[in-house]
């Protein structure tokens, strides 16, 4: 397991559907070492705080092996690593297999995985064309957030490695499933529910979904 790339951008204002829109989704690749910090990476910030970043956002992670994916799905168009908005391009790190509340030590770093990353408009903004938002969700390639737990360098070519797992055994992919497709799945539901690192936001959701298969 390792990172490919190391992909870092500062928001910008583009024209989107006849409006004015700040965003930070526009990462490009850089070959030096970035000091990882709490919030984010050296040299990249979120637009709207509201939805992106924050302790529980801090870092963007999406999978390589999804590249090929979207090739085949979207002919023609140029997707160089970042194109996802994502800030580290990652190699053997899939959703199915990374679980929230995973411990990785990256570089001089540590981090903990937190949640699945749901694509908003601004990714449509990204690709130039709106269908992407569903196309994304469908696919469940989402790639995943983590918070960091040690401030350090990271760099291009750094091994990952688990050095901690959670106790629940619920999967970053279980979340998009249990959030877009599986919605009754009870057990999982409450699974969910008892993970510290998944956010509250996340399990306020769950639990809703579980009163409302209790009511059934």
């Amino acid at each position: 397991m390792k990172i490919l790339s190391v992909n870092v951008g500062l928001p910008r204002e583009v024209t989107w559907q006849g409006k004015l829109v700040t965003t930070g989704i526009f990462k490009e690749p850089v070959q030096r070492r970035v000091m990882m910090r709490r919030l984010n990476l050296d040299g990249d910030q979120q637009a709207d705080l509201t939805v992106h970043g924050g302790v529980n956002k801090a870092v963007y992670l999406y999978p390589s092996e999804h590249y090929s994916y979207w090739r085949s799905e979207l002919p023609g168009m140029d997707l160089p690593w970042g194109m996802f908005g994502e800030n580290f391009t990652t190699e053997g790190l899939l959703e199915n297999a990374v679980h929230i509340g995973d411990r990785f030590r990256i570089g001089e770093t540590e981090v903990m995985v937190t949640e699945p990353r749901m694509p908003c408009y601004k990714l449509g903004i990204k690709f130039g064309r709106a269908d992407i938002i569903k196309r994304f969700l469908a696919s469940r390639r989402t790639g995943f957030y983590v918070a960091v737990m040690r401030e350090g360098m990271v760099g291009a070519g750094d091994a990952v490695e688990l050095v901690g797992h959670e106790q629940q055994d619920i999967s970053v992919a279980d979340i998009t499933r249990l959030y877009a497709f599986d919605k009754d799945d009870v057990k999982s539901l409450g699974q969910a529910t008892q993970i510290k690192a998944l956010p509250e936001s996340w399990k306020g959701y769950f639990r809703h979904q579980l009163e409302k298969q209790t009511e059934q």
